[in-house]
C-alpha cells in the first residue's frame, strides 16, 4: 500500500514539473511580448448558379481568385430553390462545418437562408453572416443575418418611374409572379411605382409572367418575355417602358425591348453587366474582366447600333457584384479586428466605395410589418448611366 501510494505522489511530482518547465516567463516590462501569429480563417460565399444569376457567381470566382481557395469557399443555391430548402441549408452547412470558415456572404439570400442561418448557429454561433438581396421577410432575415444589404428598393419605386419619364414614357410594364409579389420589398415597390406612375401621367400595366423556379423552369420564364414584348408594344406602342422582378428574365428582356424600339429604365438588379452583354452579344476580353467604363462604351456602341441611344439606362455599378465582393471586404475587416463590431455602417460604406469607385447613398429601412428600424438592414442608392 505505501508502495502504491509513493507511485503516485512521484508521478504527481513529475507532472507538476513538466507543466512548470512548459511555462514561458512573462515578458519583462520594457520588452513587448512575442507576437502571436494572425488568427486563420475562411470566408464562405454562397451564390446563385450561372443560369440564375452570372454576375454574383462570378463575382465569387473572382473573390477566390483574388485570396485562394484556402481563404474562399463558394458554393451555390440550387435553381429550384423553392422547392430545394434542403439543399440550401445542407450548402450552407457544408461551409460552416469548417471549424476554420468564421464568416459567410448570402447573395442572393433566397428562402430558406434563415433556416441556413439557424442551422448554422448550433454549430458555430459566433460565425458571422452578411445576407444580399434577401427574399425573406425584412424583420425576419434581420434577426437572423448579422449584415443584410439590399439596393433601395422603395427608392427605386421612385427613381425607376423618374428615369422612364425622362425617356419619354407614357405606358409602364411590370413583369412579375406571385412568389415575388410574396416579398414585402417587392410588392411595397410595386405600389410605389402605380403611386409614381400615376402622378407623371404613365399608365401602369402589371404583367404577369411565369416563375422561373416553376415547372417550366428558367428557359420557359424567357420564353415568355421573348414572345409578350412584342404582343405588349404593338398594344401599347414604343413608348412603353418595361421592367421585370426577375434575374434571368433581364437578358431577353433587354433583346426584345431593343428589336421592338421601346424603353428599359433599368433591371431588377442595375449593373452594366446584368443581362445586357447577354443581349447584346457583347464578349468581354480577360484584360477587361471589371473594367466599368469599358463595357459601358461596349453597351452604348451596341445600343446605338439598333437605335436604341437615349433609351436604356442602368446603375454604374454592379449592385449585386458589390454586395459579394464589399461584403467579403467587411467579413475579412471585421475577422482582422478593424471594424466597431458586427454592425460597422462607415466600414461597409468605405467597403462599397473601395469597390464602386463612386458615393453610394445608404441607410437603414425601417420595417412595414413591425414599424421599427433595422439598424443591420442597409438600403443601397446610387445615379444613373444612359446608354
Amino acid at each position: 500500500m505505501f508502495k502504491r501510494s509513493l507511485a503516485i505522489i512521484l508521478a504527481l511530482f513529475m507532472m507538476v514539473s513538466l507543466a512548470a518547465c512548459g511555462q514561458q516567463p512573462p515578458a519583462p516590462a520594457d520588452q513587448p511580448a512575442a507576437a502571436e501569429e494572425p488568427a486563420k480563417f475562411k470566408i464562405g460565399i454562397m451564390t446563385g448558379t450561372v443560369s440564375q444569376n452570372e454576375e454574383e457567381f462570378r463575382a465569387a470566382e473572382r473573390v477566390m481568385a483574388r485570396y485562394g481557395a484556402e481563404m474562399i469557399l463558394h458554393t451555390t443555391s440550387p435553381d429550384n430553390f423553392m422547392k430545394e430548402q434542403e439543399t440550401t441549408i445542407a450548402n450552407v452547412l457544408a461551409m460552416a462545418s469548417d471549424p476554420d470558415c468564421k464568416a459567410i456572404v448570402i447573395c442572393q439570400a433566397i428562402p430558406g437562408t434563415s433556416a441556413a442561418i439557424d442551422k448554422a448557429r448550433e454549430i458555430n454561433p459566433d460565425i458571422l453572416f452578411i445576407a444580399g438581396v434577401p427574399g425573406e421577410d425584412p424583420d425576419m432575415i434581420a434577426a437572423k443575418a448579422d449584415v443584410v444589404l439590399q439596393a433601395d428598393e422603395l427608392g427605386m419605386g421612385t427613381s425607376i418611374i423618374e428615369q422612364a419619364a425622362k425617356m419619354g414614357a407614357k405606358k409602364f410594364v411590370h413583369y412579375s409572379f406571385p412568389r415575388h409579389m410574396s416579398y414585402q420589398l417587392l410588392s411595397m415597390r410595386r405600389d410605389i411605382f402605380k403611386e409614381q406612375c400615376a402622378a407623371k401621367g404613365i399608365e401602369f400595366i402589371d404583367a404577369t409572367a411565369p416563375d422561373p423556379t416553376g415547372d417550366a423552369g428558367v428557359p420557359g420564364a424567357q420564353q415568355f418575355i421573348l414572345e409578350d414584348v412584342p404582343r405588349k408594344v404593338a398594344e401599347l406602342g414604343t413608348e412603353t417602358a418595361f421592367f421585370s422582378t426577375n434575374c434571368s428574365m433581364q437578358e431577353p428582356l433587354i433583346k426584345s425591348v431593343l428589336e421592338e424600339g421601346a424603353l428599359f429604365p433599368q433591371q431588377c438588379c442595375p449593373s452594366p453587366y446584368h443581362g445586357y452583354p447577354g443581349a447584346l452579344g457583347i464578349e468581354i476580353p480577360e484584360d477587361k474582366a471589371g473594367d466599368l467604363e469599358y463595357i459601358s462604351e461596349q453597351i452604348k456602341t451596341k445600343i446605338a447600333e439598333k437605335g436604341g441611344t437615349g433609351k436604356f439606362a442602368t446603375w454604374p455599378v454592379p449592385v449585386n457584384m458589390m454586395f459579394v465582393d464589399a461584403g467579403v471586404e467587411y467579413a475579412k475587416a471585421y475577422l482582422e479586428g478593424n471594424t466597431n463590431g458586427k454592425v460597422d455602417q462607415a466600414k461597409l460604406v468605405e467597403c462599397f466605395k473601395t469597390y464602386a469607385g463612386v458615393d453610394m447613398t445608404v441607410d437603414t429601412l425601417t420595417s412595414e410589418t413591425s414599424g421599427k428600424k433595422l439598424e443591420n438592414f442597409f438600403m443601397v442608392l446610387s445615379d444613373y448611366i444612359t446608354f
